[in-house]
């Protein structure tokens, strides 16, 4: 098969030659339709982010398609069936091995290639919000990077549990932020979202943040916070270290709570086999009722991947995902 490869760490990726992938027990193959684009696959190329032990080095988290193959061990899926999954690695490629219990059928109403767009970003923002409490009255939620793949799946899921939403977002992007259900747009350029979020709850604060900036966030998503408020760190794209006063954290009573979703193991309590059954289960109908959608920002072809990634991680990256379709 053909892949889109480097031969280096932070050099391009090249439209190369790579070993066919074969389904072992438990796995099917895909014929990849599509792929979308993940901050980390930005970070892979740069050689920040290597795969878990034993997965593809090919970059990619996610793709749809049609099965190819079925392995020894697999139940409940078929030759020919259109599915998305969630990848360690291996999605810019023409094809990729997956454990089946990281399959999801393709929803209906939902075009394969841009179911693509939906693994990663629903399975990542469901292990954030899946165990927190439901909002109080006039409730409120502070996503961060609202405009992004992350964001805008954050933003509609937390709208349809019931929050209110204020995000923060480039201004370019606050109309359609209001669009999918943000009450409230910050633009993190030139404004203060402390200021905005105890604006917005009359001084009491978001009762939860969904944060993917990190340690350069940190102090002010705590004096966001509302008495009991949980912060969610799900990413760390302006730094990993900050300091914490404790007594603030107990004062408050506040939740601070972190987590990833690549280096879950396959199978296992909490492991990506458990969040694909729940997300199936409570999230599946939302996208099928049109409660909620893929935001597809931009599409270009799979073998345009580096220009994909420079997209992304320009100023003119735009809202929601972008997806490689081969």
């Amino acid at each position: 098969m053909k892949a889109m490869q480097q031969q280096g760490p932070g050099g391009p990726l090249e439209w190369t030659d790579a070993p066919d992938p074969v389904a072992g027990h438990g796995e099917v193959v895909v014929d990849i339709v599509a792929t979308a684009v993940n901050n980390a696959d930005r970070l892979q190329a740069a050689g920040h982010y290597p795969p878990p032990l034993g997965e593809s080095p090919i970059i990619g988290l996610e793709c749809s398609g049609v099965i190819a193959h079925v392995g020894d061990g697999v139940e409940g899926w078929a030759v020919g069936d259109e599915v998305c999954a969630l990848l360690a690695g291996g999605g810019y490629a023409e094809r990729v091995a997956v454990p089946a219990t990281q399959l999801l059928p393709v929803p209906r109403g939902i075009d394969l290639a841009d179911a693509a767009a939906l693994p990663e970003a629903v399975c990542t923002v469901w292990t954030a919000i899946r165990d927190v409490a439901e909002p109080a009255v006039e409730g409120l939620a502070l996503v961060h990077g609202g405009s992004g793949g992350i964001g805008t799946m954050a933003v509609q899921l937390l709208t349809a549990r019931g929050y209110r939403i204020a995000t923060t977002a480039s201004a370019r992007h606050h109309r359609m932020v209001r669009m999918l259900g943000a009450e409230v747009a910050v633009d993190y350029r030139s404004e203060d979202f402390v200021a905005a979020v105890h604006r917005a709850t009359e001084g009491r604060g978001a009762e939860l943040i969904i944060d993917v900036i990190g340690a350069d966030y940190l102090e002010r998503n705590l004096a966001s916070l509302a008495l009991d408020g949980t912060l969610t760190v799900i990413a760390a794209q302006r730094g990993t270290e900050a300091e914490i006063d404790l007594r603030w954290l107990m004062q408050r009573r506040i939740t601070l709570r972190a987590m990833t979703l690549r280096a879950r193991p396959r199978t296992g309590r909490g492991g990506k086999a458990d969040v694909i059954d729940e997300v199936r289960r409570e999230v599946w109908p939302l996208l099928e009722a049109g409660t909620i959608a893929p935001v597809i920002g931009a599409k270009l072809r799979l073998t345009h991947a580096n220009e994909a990634l420079a997209l992304m991680g320009g100023d003119e990256s735009p809202g929601g995902k972008i997806v490689l379709v081969r």
